[in-house]
């Protein structure tokens, strides 16, 4: 099998972010960031979804480097799973302390997100990521009071659901076969 791999590198003029991801990891991650807690969310993404990643962002504002590292992680899941067959789909729902939320993905190619999340920035960065990688993504909040736990919770399902959506198949599942455009 051809390794499941993508390496880019997106800079403008408020940001530079450089990621390689390896899908077919073991959830190795060597991430550098002023923003800590954005560091920690990719770190618990990547060892949650087994991938292996190496990440480095930086920028003016966090509002430009959160987006701009959703987006190039985002471009990243979509170059590394390719056109090849995978699962697709996936839900997990996922405690931590006080915090109970529910992720589900499909990683078919429409775009859309809907994100409960108390914090604007992550919300973003879940709709930026959703947007670029073309997946599906919902999170629901089902309980919990300290934001923090909510939406490191939020990361730690979707990386679940990702392990298991990337995961290779013999057959696309689809009753459409694939999508051809021209």
């Amino acid at each position: 099998m051809t390794a499941r791999k993508a390496k880019l590198e997106r800079s403008t003029r408020e940001t530079k972010v450089t990621a390689e991801l390896n899908i077919d990891g073991s959830g190795k991650f060597d991430v550098k960031c002023d923003i800590q807690f954005l560091k920690h969310m990719c770190e618990t993404l990547a060892r949650y979804a087994d991938f292996d990643l190496k990440l480095s962002a930086s920028g003016d504002n966090d509002h430009h480097v959160i987006e701009d590292t959703a987006i190039t992680l985002g471009e990243a899941l979509k170059k590394a799973i390719g056109d090849k067959p995978v699962e697709r789909t996936a839900s997990c729902v996922l405690p931590m302390d006080d915090a109970l939320v529910m992720v589900s993905i499909d990683l078919v190619d429409r775009p859309y997100c809907d994100a409960d999340c108390p914090d604007d920035l992550y919300a973003h960065f879940f709709r930026s990521f959703a947007m670029s990688a073309g997946i599906t993504l919902h999170i629901v909040e089902i309980r919990g009071f300290d934001d923090h736990h909510i939406v490191e919770a939020s990361f730690k399902a979707l990386g679940k659901c990702l392990q298991k959506a990337t995961r290779p198949r013999v057959a696309l599942l689809s009753t459409k076969d694939a999508v051809k455009t021209s």
